[in-house]
């Protein structure tokens, strides 16, 4: 076999893992955030005042955020379910050290800062979960697309050739859940009247650079005969067609129906494609080809899965939109927000009802069919992430009360109660102090130009596996790729945000 085809073997015939082993690897980056707000509230503590070296906050940053989770999906994979326990302990410790170290005039009872927590009122402008989600949705994304190439990866994380949950199957989905949750139709202002195609002509002059990247990397990977795993999305599609196509489709949709029912429009099309799965030879089509024998005849035939996926990718995305609606109504409280977990709990009991449903009654989860169970299955774990992001916001809210005048970058901000003199927690940083803390953070970093950020992961992904054998690679060498290749990506990222440059023009 020639080593196009090794590697095309290397991530094929695959059955993906449990779904609860994907709960506990979803529990990671949340845990890894709220360390990193720790340690920055403990700084405070010891030195009275924030970060200020750019060089210690990326590499805190990078060591904190991304390194837990290149080891979490390499050489730590045997032992995953016991990780989350071991970063938990240590956030713990890290909390109680806070709390013992306060210095003697901000110090309080815990009933008081417990009854100060949930009287508190956060920045209503921005939901601080929504930005990391969409962040680390991109990190884990682009670990994920090299480390797989290495044998450290599990195999059972890689995609699943036809039924399973691999981790990287719900990596696709996600991308669609986060980029839902920022649609032009979202970012209307309420009360503003606006030309019901307005969204719609947006998202057209918006995904030229997703159709442009998906031509780009359709010649590159033709040209260069790079492997690939036609059974994915076919012979000429990839992922930045479905992403563009399914935000187009939605748009329109969405200027038709009104969005505060996406969520229906999203059930009825996910439950219709999958009764002609389910009542007509369209899922022996897409598994087997026109013929029966997987041919490839035909554009139609030849990228039936990214074609035909579609109609699963803009269910999940239409009721992404209706998560989003939600979220950005949420009353700007501690207690809003607490009963706002409450009832995504309620949400996540629901979808997984909906997930243990239609595999006892109709099919497995299934990314390249994108069937109800693999909608079901995407929102499910989409919405336990982000109630895991909100979560730890609100733990590091706490912790800023216990700690006066500090602050943590991509965290929420309290402001001052309306009906109250008193500023519980006030940030107690100048405004100027407060933009450079927020320069020094890689996920404000990153989230200033994801599009990139992401485009280079592929660029460099592609340039590692030219040059180096990584199917026979040993796991030290491994390692340290993968960190040269994050670290690399993130600090391009970083210095275009210390610079306040944006590559975006569309």
């Amino acid at each position: 076999m020639s080593q196009k085809q090794l590697k095309e073997a290397f991530v094929s015939n695959l059955n993906g893992t449990s779904l609860l082993e994907i709960s506990a690897g979803l529990s990671l980056p949340p845990l890894c955030l709220l360390c990193r707000g720790l340690l920055l509230i403990l700084h405070y503590v010891h030195h009275g005042k924030p970060v200020s070296s750019r060089k210690c906050s990326l590499l805190l940053d990078f060591l904190v955020l991304v390194s837990p989770l290149l080891f979490s999906c390499t050489v730590l994979s045997p032992i995953i379910f016991f990780i989350p326990f071991i970063l938990a302990a240590f956030c713990a410790g890290i909390f109680s050290k806070i709390y013992s170290q306060r210095k003697g005039e901000a110090k309080a009872s815990l009933g008081q800062i417990v009854a100060e927590f949930q009287e508190a009122r956060l920045d209503p402008e921005r939901i601080p979960a929504i930005t990391v989600f969409r962040v680390y949705v991109n990190v884990l994304t682009s670990i994920s697309i090299l480390a797989v190439d290495f044998p450290q990866y599990p195999r059972r994380y890689a995609k699943a050739e036809t039924y399973g949950t691999g981790v990287m199957d719900l990596g696709v989905g996600a991308f669609i859940f986060g980029n839902a949750l920022v649609c032009p139709e979202l970012r209307q202002r309420p009360h503003t009247a606006q030309p019901r195609f307005s969204s719609l002509a947006r998202q057209v002059f918006s995904v030229w650079p997703l159709i442009s990247l998906g031509v780009g990397r359709l010649l590159s990977v033709k040209s260069i005969e790079y492997h690939e795993h036609t059974s994915e999305y076919g012979v000429h599609w990839n992922f930045f067609f479905t992403l563009a196509l399914v935000r187009l489709a939605a748009s329109l949709l969405l200027a038709i129906f009104p969005k505060h029912r996406a969520w229906l429009l999203a059930l009825a099309l996910a439950v219709l494609y999958q009764l002609l799965l389910s009542t007509t030879s369209l899922k022996v089509f897409i598994l087997h080809g026109s013929d029966g024998r997987d041919s490839r005849l035909g554009f139609l035939d030849a990228n039936r899965e990214g074609l035909l996926s579609l109609f699963g990718y803009l269910a999940i995305y239409l009721a992404s939109v209706q998560a989003g609606l939600w979220l950005l109504r949420r009353p700007s409280s501690v207690r809003g927000w607490l009963g706002a977990l409450r009832t995504l709990a309620l949400a996540l009991l629901l979808l997984w009802a909906l997930l243990q449903l239609c595999q006892a009654c109709a099919e497995p989860v299934s990314r390249r069919l994108a069937n109800l169970p693999f909608c079901a299955w995407v929102l499910a774990h989409c919405l336990l992430l982000l109630a895991f992001f909100v979560l730890t916001d609100l733990a590091l809210v706490f912790a800023k009360l216990l700690v006066k005048g500090c602050s943590v970058p991509c965290c929420w901000k309290l402001v001052q109660p309306p009906d109250s003199g008193k500023k519980p927690g006030r940030e107690a940083l100048p405004a100027g102090r407060q933009d450079k803390l927020s320069q020094l953070c890689l996920i404000s970093a990153i989230n200033k130009n994801q599009l990139l950020f992401f485009l280079l992961a592929n660029v460099m992904t592609g340039a590692v596996n030219i040059l180096v054998d990584t199917i026979h690679s040993k796991a030290v060498f491994t390692l340290c790729i993968l960190h040269l290749y994050m670290f690399l990506n993130c600090l391009i990222m970083y210095i275009l945000h210390a610079r306040n440059i944006v590559l975006k023009f569309w």
